[in-house]
């Protein structure tokens, strides 16, 4: 009887476990689960990544939320196929492909100006065409 209670109550704690472990890894950090709201908060964080000068003592933890919220926003987004006709997302997925490139490859290097300039361009076409409802 003892060992039916043991392992009734091992079972009820991996069934709590594995829940919680779902939950939590529904939701990406810092995503609402609201496309037009979690698009316009990563330009946003991005904006602010992107624009704040280099001797600035939080440019790496701006530079750091910048790359996590670029994988949530990716891993959240990347496979709902409603999505990928939306020239929103198009144009979104386009500026923060550059924008992980360059943080992957120069990592200790500042956004050159020339991909500053195009990821604003980018931006506000986005938050254009979410306007638009495209």
């Amino acid at each position: 009887m003892n060992a039916f209670f043991s392992r009734l109550l091992a079972l009820a704690l991996v069934c709590l476990i594995s829940l919680t472990g779902l939950t939590a890894c529904s939701t990406p950090n810092g995503l609402s689960g609201s496309y037009r709201e979690d698009t316009l908060t990563v330009i946003e964080s991005l904006r602010t990544a992107i624009t704040l000068p280099d001797d600035s003592p939080s440019k790496l933890e701006a530079q750091s939320e910048a790359r996590q919220l670029i994988n949530d926003f990716f891993s959240r987004y990347r496979r709902d196929t409603s999505l990928a006709k939306l020239n929103s997302f198009t144009t979104m997925r386009t500026a923060l492909n550059s924008l992980a490139g360059h943080y992957s490859s120069y990592p200790n290097r500042p956004v050159p100006d020339k991909l500053k300039t195009r990821l604003e361009q980018e931006f506000k076409q986005v938050e254009l065409s979410l306007t638009r409802g495209t």
